[in-house]
């Protein structure tokens, strides 16, 4: 979501806003040291900082991990709270959670990365890839932006098992998922490019695309071209079709209360969307890495952050895989997340230089509340509108 393009953008070619730019490869100018870059200490912690989140913790029940850093450095990281209510183990620095929609930034990174290698076209079709997609018009630039007007694959495919009672325990696959469109045909929302509608279909479809181009599975693909060359190390795909059950130890709890533990079913087997499990530290490093130029160039990135949907509330857009927020002279480019119990912010201020990231399992609405954090920090209120952009927080 955004305002007027900032000078930060106004350095666009148009030629990166088409097609992002110089397909050539340009190595990262500066080392890259992840070690170094997540240092912390934690009695250097921000005194001002930290009494914010401790009264998130007290008065709205926020539970979950925090890391807010300035020009490259840590300046506040904690863990607060339990991992899995139910065994009573409390979450950890490195906890991993899964990201839900803030797994979206990534799987756009990966398509613009096959952009610069020529592998792909952003104004490709669908149908190159998936002959059989019943729907015409629908681009790789549409599914981006979410403006491809795609039916929500998680709903459609929900009332099938249901209606037919099929087996919820087995996670299902992008392949899996492609073919359930390709026979079923479901009625989409609206016409390609009619207006922006947030929806999980868009970058399942991206997920697909990315295995289908590649020859290799999405969590490969991620491993080697992002999560390696970021220094990820606490990164990773865990889809249901592929792990009986997901290995990590952080549950997801939902409706805000703590007896509503969330076991993963078919619909956490799909990937692109979703399906990405990280740390806070970890999702630093991806700032950085970005940052850096470790993953795309400069003109390519900056094309991500260009507003693609007309603003909402006068701040609010969305462009390549990222939510953009837009003040006089501030530009916020950031992601939210929200399934099966987990609700996050990852929230990257790109002209001051500030990155907050806040993972949470515990879905209860703290993460609303975060005007006081903002205001320490020094980032803008990115408040209004922010967790629903168009309404659709079910669907984030």
């Amino acid at each position: 979501m955004a305002a007027a393009c900032s000078i930060f953008l106004i350095s666009c070619s148009s030629k990166a806003n088409n097609n992002g730019g110089d397909t050539s490869s340009a190595p990262p100018a500066k080392p890259f040291d992840p070690k170094a870059l997540l240092a912390y200490d934690s009695k250097d912690a921000s005194k001002s900082i930290d009494a914010v989140m401790q009264e998130l913790h007290r008065t709205r029940g926020f539970n979950g991990n925090v890391l807010v850093a300035k020009h490259g450095k840590i300046i506040y990281e904690k863990a607060i709270g339990w991992a899995d209510y139910l065994h009573r183990d409390s979450l950890k620095i490195n906890s991993q959670f899964e990201l839900a929609s803030v797994s979206k930034t990534m799987t756009g990174t990966a398509i613009l990365m096959l952009l610069e290698q020529g592998k792909l076209s952003l104004d490709d079709d669908v149908k190159k890839y998936f002959p059989d997609f019943p729907y015409d018009g629908v681009t790789i630039r549409l599914l981006l932006t979410h403006r491809s007007g795609m039916m929500n694959y998680v709903y459609f495919t929900d009332d099938l098992y249901r209606a037919n009672h099929w087996d919820e325990r087995k996670g299902i696959t992008n392949a899996d998922e492609m073919a359930l469109i390709a026979k079923y045909k479901p009625n989409r929302f609206n016409k390609p490019d009619a207006r922006f509608l947030y929806n999980n279909s868009n970058f399942m479809v991206l997920g697909s695309i990315i295995e289908k181009i590649t020859g290799q599975s999405y969590a490969d693909f991620m491993k080697e071209h992002i999560f390696i060359p970021s220094g990820m190390a606490h990164t990773a795909v865990y889809s249901k079709a592929v792990y009986s059950k997901i290995p990590v130890d952080v549950v997801g709890h939902d409706r805000g209360q703590w007896r509503y533990s969330v076991a993963q079913n078919f619909l956490d087997g799909p990937v692109g969307d979703k399906g990405i499990y990280s740390t806070v530290g970890d999702l630093y490093l991806f700032d950085r890495a970005l940052r850096d130029g470790r993953l795309l160039k400069q003109a390519t990135m900056d094309s991500a952050y260009v507003p693609r949907n007309p603003f909402i509330h006068g701040h609010f857009s969305y462009g390549y895989g990222w939510r953009i927020f837009e003040a006089p002279g501030k530009q916020v480019i950031y992601h939210t997340g929200w399934w099966h119990g987990f609700r996050h912010i990852y929230l990257r201020d790109i002209k001051d230089d500030i990155t907050i990231v806040l993972l949470t399992n515990l879905s209860n609405g703290s993460l609303m509340k975060l005007d006081d954090l903002f205001k320490v920090t020094g980032m803008p209120l990115v408040r209004k509108s922010a967790y629903n952009g168009n309404g659709d927080t079910s669907d984030d």
